[in-house]
């Protein structure tokens, strides 16, 4: 009954053009995603790039990607609580300023013997990106109305993907052309302009401070969540992708680019191109799956174990490494897989957690994410220096497999429990 009356409430969702051009808070939110995704990218393709040609080691690429995950994870919890408890706007708007200032760093890493440099910096740049993430996710809901959540949360999402696209070719068109030099100073740039426009977003009033009574009700997110499992079980659908999708998948494109198909320095191009295909696909999958399934609960559900099946497929067709064409098209269609588990996964969060538990729930949901990020790195990386990466790619495209299968028998009770 409840879930008929909360389908109700949604409505029919309004269109993509037609959500930027009457909500102008969005728009401004929408507007820093995507200058500075642009940069995330480029630094991520630049910090590759630079520790593969300084160190020439998988191990030594693990760590970085490892780090970039870990970071958060142990600032992700504060950042819940702070999500909830201070204004959200004022928090995404310090962590860009913050973050530009910490990128200035990356351009004095010229050498081998600067690569803790580089580490330490990735650990203070992704540390001050876990109090971002979390907050921008829970202010969603505030920006929008019902109509407009599912909406803004796909359109965020294939922002997302499309700037990967964007960001990662251009990025490695720079990288291979100029220099991570370059690309660093390019991303300092991002951050500065994202909290300009962040600045011209108006909270709600109601939306700015959070109920003290309800905070203090639900102290635990933890225990909250085991209260409602299901809510923990969608939680934990990033952390899936993060473990079997992402990460390591991440860092054997890096080993990719730079010994099997080698474009441009150090392989900047092609890794471009490879992030660009994987960029695509995460857009493209969300949105046509969506046609289907609207903000409905049951449809986006049974989304979520498709896209599994699908990434699962797009690594098996990756696996060989027989060509680069192969490759793209592969990581082409794990991401549409990907994109789809993780947009879907998120709209059932907003339409279902509590707006004074909201920024602690994706605070906790992001850090399951990094903390299965770094140890896939980690994992990825060290295997990559004792087994062959098809070898690898053929395990991470089987195990891919078991999450779609708790899912959907997760779902089977659901629906039965829900019936009652």
């Amino acid at each position: 009954m409840r879930e008929k009356e909360h389908q109700q409430e949604i409505g029919k969702s309004v269109g993509y053009f037609q959500l930027l051009r009457q909500n102008p808070n969005f728009r401004w939110l929408w507007g820093g995603q995507v200058v500075s995704l642009l940069g995330d990218w480029f630094n991520l393709i630049a910090s590759a790039i630079l520790i593969a040609e300084l160190t020439g080691s998988g191990l030594a690429l693990g760590i970085l990607f490892t780090i970039r995950m870990l970071a958060p994870f142990f600032i992700a919890p504060i950042a819940g609580i702070c999500a909830d408890r201070y204004n959200r706007k004022h928090l995404l708007i310090i962590t860009d300023l913050a973050r530009a200032v910490i990128v200035i760093g990356f351009l004095f890493v010229r050498d081998a013997g600067d690569i803790w440099l580089l580490y330490a910096l990735t650990v203070l740049l992704f540390g001050v990106s876990g109090f971002f993430s979390p907050a921008r996710s829970a202010i969603l809901p505030d920006l929008t109305s019902p109509q407009e959540l599912g909406t803004a949360n796909t359109l965020g999402a294939a922002t997302w993907s499309v700037m990967l696209a964007v960001g990662a070719a251009i990025g490695g068109l720079t990288t291979g052309l100029f220099g991570s030099q370059t690309a660093f100073i390019i991303d300092g740039f991002t951050f500065a302009i994202s909290a300009g426009l962040l600045i011209k977003i108006r909270l709600p009033r109601s939306s700015s401070e959070t109920s003290a009574t309800s905070t203090r009700a639900k102290s635990s997110v933890l225990r909250y969540m085991l209260q409602h499992p299901d809510i923990l079980f969608i939680a934990l659908h990033k952390a899936a992708i993060s473990l079997l999708l992402s990460s390591g998948v991440q860092v054997i494109l890096v080993e990719i680019a730079k010994n099997y198909f080698v474009i441009g320095v150090g392989g900047a191009l092609s890794l471009g191109m490879m992030y660009c295909m994987n960029g695509i696909g995460s857009g493209i999958g969300p949105i046509l799956a969506r046609r289907w399934t609207g903000d409905r609960d049951k449809p986006l559900r049974v989304s979520i174990s498709f896209g599994y099946v699908i990434s699962a497929i797009g690594i098996a067709i990756m696996a060989p490494v027989s060509n680069l064409g192969t490759v793209l098209f592969g990581g082409f269609v794990r991401s549409i897989g990907g994109g789809i588990t993780w947009v879907f996964s998120t709209q059932l969060l907003l339409q279902r957690a509590p707006n004074e538990i909201r920024g602690r729930i994706f605070g906790t949901e992001f850090a399951l994410f990094t903390l299965m990020g770094g140890a896939s790195s980690l994992i990825t990386g060290a295997l990559m220096d004792r087994f062959q990466l098809q070898i690898i790619l053929w395990g991470m495209g089987m195990l891919t497999l078991i999450p779609a299968l708790l899912w959907s028998l997760w779902q089977r009770h659901h629906s039965r429990a829900s019936e009652k």
